[in-house]
């Protein structure tokens, strides 16, 4: 059986990045459409969850490796914005044991500095304004 799956498998695209947010988006519409009280909404929310799920396996098992990978990039240039953001808010909780970060008052560059200084003058390394904070 695993053979038979490995053969019909071989030389189909796969999964990827944007297959797998496809089936996640199909499944939370799925979610939501069982908590929608109007059948007509319901059900067209459900179809829309179904052509979803249906264009995810359809790219899991295309053999178009050129197109799907052209897909692919637009997705992660798309999502990159995205992912940007919550890359920096996670490196922010992550430093918020060592390090103080602080706004420039005048060009509002963010400022790292490490805690238990006291109170230091902090320097802008953009506009090299000065100003006081307790670290």
């Amino acid at each position: 059986m695993r053979e038979r799956l490995a053969r019909f498998m071989q030389g189909r695209y796969g999964v990827d990045q944007f297959s797998n947010f496809l089936t996640v988006a199909a499944l939370f519409l799925l979610v939501i459409a069982f908590f929608i009280p109007v059948p007509r909404m319901r059900s067209g929310m459900n179809s829309l969850a179904v052509l979803v799920f249906a264009y995810s396996y359809y790219r899991i098992l295309s053999r178009n490796h050129g197109r799907r990978y052209a897909e692919y990039q637009s997705f992660l240039k798309y999502s990159r914005q995205f992912r940007y953001y919550f890359q920096k808010k996670k490196s922010r909780m992550q430093q918020r044991r060592t390090h103080k970060i602080f706004r420039c008052p005048s060009c509002r560059q963010a400022i790292r500095i490490p805690r238990g200084k006291g109170k230091i003058a902090i320097t802008c390394p953009k506009c090299h304004t000065e100003f006081i904070r307790r670290s």
